[in-house]
């Protein structure tokens, strides 16, 4: 397999379960809950990812992880956490708003440690990069997201097949607007049983790195929860697939 191929597999372990899915209330999904999947390159496996959400006194604490399976630190180690903290919502954003958000990431030889504050009081987002010793303030909107707590707000918005949704999701680096397109309904045979679907499109820009490799699909149980039970990514030969393989959550209708 060609090095970049690596990269590519490394990249999707780190931000696949950062992407958006959506839902038609707040109650659509429990806290706490667990998220966990497998990761693969054309069925091989790559990797394990876990996405965690629970109440830390009145915050909401998000935490994903991930980690390269033991043939892929060989050539590229992928060794990351990255969490966001909420402050309490009130309506329309009843999930609430980032107030911390953190990733500490080990990709090859690539070491990240770096942090986002937001203040809403003052629209705007202090980042602060531990290893390069800088720190910038920048301007945000009244609907800015980190990458991760982007997840939670679309599972509280209304769904429909054939509309696009939009958010601004920042990355520790700028504000992008990203549009995300509800696609179609589908069918899904996984090993965890037979699911209804909904399969969505995000167009991510964030630092290019979809954008680069190939178009991402997400495929959402078709129901309250929107629990993503598959997602995929194409690049030049063959794709890499996070799919569900357990946790904690609701009971998902088969």
């Amino acid at each position: 397999m060609h090095g970049k191929y690596f990269l590519y597999i490394a990249i999707f372990l780190t931000v696949a379960l950062l992407l958006p899915s959506f839902a038609s209330n707040v109650d659509a999904f429990q806290i706490p809950e667990r998220l966990e999947y497998e990761l693969s390159y054309s069925g091989i496996t790559a990797g394990r990812a876990v996405q965690e959400v629970k109440q830390v006194e009145n915050e909401t604490h998000i935490v994903s992880t991930a980690k390269s399976a033991d043939w892929l630190r060989f050539f590229f180690p992928v060794d990351d956490r990255i969490e966001s903290f909420l402050t309490p919502g009130s309506p329309p954003l009843y999930i609430g708003s980032p107030r911390l958000y953190q990733e500490r990431k080990h990709e090859g030889k690539t070491i990240t440690n770096r942090e986002a504050r937001f203040d809403f009081q003052k629209m705007e987002v202090t980042t602060i990069d531990h290893r390069n010793k800088s720190e910038k303030q920048q301007a945000i909107t009244k609907r800015t997201y980190d990458n991760i707590s982007s997840f939670y707000y679309f599972r509280t918005i209304p769904l429909q097949v054939g509309t696009s949704y939009f958010i601004d999701i920042f990355d520790c680096k700028r504000i992008w607007n990203t549009e995300v397109k509800v696609l179609r309904r589908e069918e899904l045979v996984l090993p965890l049983g037979r699911f209804k679907t909904i399969v969505i499109h995000p167009l991510l820009k964030s630092e290019g790195i979809f954008a680069r490799t190939g178009d991402m699909f997400i495929w959402l149980t078709d129901d309250d929860r929107r629990i993503p039970v598959q997602m995929k990514s194409k690049v030049i030969v063959g794709s890499i697939t996070a799919t569900l393989t357990g946790g904690s959550y609701w009971p998902i209708g088969k």
